[in-house]
């Protein structure tokens, strides 16, 4: 669901009026709602270390964190990735996080070949949705898709929605080097927005077209290369009309919107006429879609300029909290919402009340 300024102010002045009293008693003083937390499953793992293990000579950086992750499941990451009750419980109540919104972590299941992508994706979701009726309030969760069989992965959106109650949609960026612009790909926006499924567009090692220049000092990786990739990705997207077939269609990107809307400026004078407007199809500045149908959260960035800076361009509203769990760290997350130089609304807003209406979350706390 899209709102403006004042359909926001008016849902949520009501909104937090009636949820807070029942809710803060189970999360404490304050509500937290995690936007971008990180999990996999048995099989999951299993599919990635076969696939890794059957192409060693590949180096790029996928192949490298994965023989990482699955080389000893008993390591750190892989256990809080494969966790719920005896590690990620625990450092949520900790620390005062109410609740997670639970996605597949990268790339999810866009290396694999069609068949066995579309198979761990269903039972992926099947699992999550276990896992939150498990613990009810304290997890929400994004559906995995394989959009290597757009028409499928259009059919698994709505059965997540319908069936799983699930809140949103996980894309890890390019598929097989292509990109969501692609209108082969357009099934899965219909059906994100017809569900009303936000897409979170989550990063992954560039493709090979933007790989060349990423391969030395560990730049593909989420030191620069993630970043770049899904920004360049999303603005593809925008660029090629989608949001003008698609109006209500939502995408969310984590680490601050991945820096999409410190361009906003430039976007919007090089899209004038007769300079770049013309060789688009976009009928709209692209100011006006990074307002109605981006969402940001702050996952992995913990800087309060670039904070301050995305509530002035983006409005309030258009942000959210994350932790981006397990790979960053929940206490300096929570720290640096709470310390933050922010009002107690705006506050409010980004740790939990957008959380709750973007996703459409319908439980909060245990």
């Amino acid at each position: 669901m899209n709102l403006d300024r004042r359909t926001f102010l008016t849902a949520a002045a009501g909104v937090a009026t009636t949820m807070a009293a029942s809710t803060r008693a189970a999360a404490g003083s304050r509500i937290r709602i995690a936007t971008e937390e990180a999990f996999s499953t048995r099989e999951h793992m299993r599919a990635m270390k076969a696939l890794v293990d059957a192409h060693p000579e590949v180096t790029r950086f996928d192949y490298k964190l994965w023989r990482m992750i699955t080389g000893n499941l008993q390591a750190d990451t892989p256990k809080r990735l494969l966790d719920f009750a005896e590690l990620r419980l625990p450092e949520m109540d900790r620390h005062g996080v109410t609740m997670h919104v639970l996605s597949l972590t990268s790339p999810g299941v866009q290396m694999l070949d069609r068949d066995v992508a579309v198979g761990v994706a269903e039972s992926t979701n099947d699992e999550l949705a276990e896992v939150i009726a498990r613990y009810p309030g304290r997890f929400a969760g994004l559906a995995t898709v394989a959009p290597q069989d757009p028409e499928r992965a259009a059919k698994e959106i709505e059965r997540a929605k319908t069936k799983l109650k699930l809140n949103g949609i996980v894309i890890n960026s390019h598929t097989n080097n292509e990109y969501l612009d692609n209108p082969k790909y357009w099934p899965i926006l219909e059906a994100a927005e017809a569900c009303d499924m936000p897409i979170y567009l989550h990063p992954r090692t560039p493709s090979d077209q933007m790989r060349a220049p990423m391969d030395d000092y560990n730049m593909g990786s989420a030191f620069w290369g993630y970043g770049i990739e899904t920004s360049t990705h999303f603005v593809r997207v925008m660029m090629s009309g989608a949001f003008d077939r698609f109006p209500n269609l939502t995408f969310v990107l984590g680490h601050m919107g991945e820096a999409v809307h410190f361009w906003i400026w430039r976007l919007d004078y090089m899209s004038r006429p007769g300079v770049q407007r013309g060789e688009t199809p976009i009928r709209r500045l692209p100011s006006e879609y990074l307002r109605r149908n981006l969402r940001i959260t702050t996952s992995g960035q913990e800087n309060p300029a670039a904070l301050r800076y995305s509530i002035d361009v983006l409005g309030v509203w258009n942000v959210m909290w994350a932790i981006d769990y397990p790979y960053q760290e929940t206490a300096s997350a929570v720290r640096f919402m709470d310390t933050a130089p922010l009002t107690e609304a705006e506050r409010e807003a980004i740790y939990w009340e957008n959380a709750r209406r973007v996703f459409n979350i319908q439980s909060i706390g245990a």
